[in-house]
């Protein structure tokens, strides 16, 4: 299977959630960064010289700012409930390690795929 075709085949998914989407956009920007690199689908080739995807989301490899990673990965209510992504996320996480597992969930759809 050629990157375009795992892209599209990627992208015509349906999705159930924003988290669903979220993942699937990770997924698609992943896809793309290999296509553009030649790179063959790998997880080592996806995580770009990190070691891990919380490395590679705190290295700066995704989105950067809380608010765009909650933008992609929460519903409207949850965005709004916690302020646009100024409110932690949980207890236990930041906005970056939320990113890690959708990005980790991301590399498992692609790899699904292939």
């Amino acid at each position: 299977m050629t990157h375009h075709e795992l892209y599209l085949k990627i992208q015509n998914q349906k999705h159930a959630s924003a988290w669903s989407k979220g993942v699937s956009k990770y997924a698609l920007e992943l896809v793309e960064m290999l296509e553009q690199e030649g790179w063959e689908t790998k997880e080592k080739n996806m995580l770009n010289g990190a070691s891990n995807w919380r490395q590679f989301s705190y290295g700066g490899s995704a989105l950067i700012y809380n608010e765009e990673i909650a933008e992609r990965l929460c519903p409207p209510s949850q965005f709004k409930k916690k302020k646009g992504g100024n409110l932690p996320p949980n207890k236990g996480e930041q906005w970056l390690e939320v990113q890690a597992r959708a990005l980790f969930q991301a590399a498992r759809l692609i790899l699904n795929q292939v």
